[in-house]
């Protein structure tokens, strides 16, 4: 799928993040993880939740290993480890779980 056949979405970056995180919603995440190929289930949406919550909390994003231990730390063990997150978001659980959710790109991803 690519931009045009996603219904009035906000403005991308090139890389495809929400130029502003204030236009994100729920819609908006569907039309995000439909142009990234990503089925999203329960299980995404408590990451994508997540991280927003972080960002909004502490006013930055966590590096690759802060953000597996702060999921672990939230959701237990079974959910904050890297095989369980690859899983969900299998090319960069922080960086597409960043995206999905509105937030800038994390500076620690390529």
């Amino acid at each position: 799928m690519d931009i045009s056949e996603v219904g009035r979405l906000p403005a991308l970056t090139e890389q495809g993040f929400l130029i502003h995180w204030g236009d994100w919603n729920e819609t908006v995440a569907t039309q995000l993880a439909e142009l990234n190929d990503i089925q999203l289930s329960d299980a995404h949406w408590e990451i994508i939740l997540f991280i927003r919550a972080y960002y909004l909390s502490y006013k930055h994003l966590p590096n690759a290993r802060v953000f597996t231990k702060a999921v672990s730390k939230q959701f237990g063990e079974a959910k904050g480890n890297s095989r369980y997150l690859h899983r969900l978001f299998p090319d960069g659980p922080l960086k597409y779980a960043c995206k999905l959710a509105g937030l800038p790109k994390p500076p620690t991803c390529l």
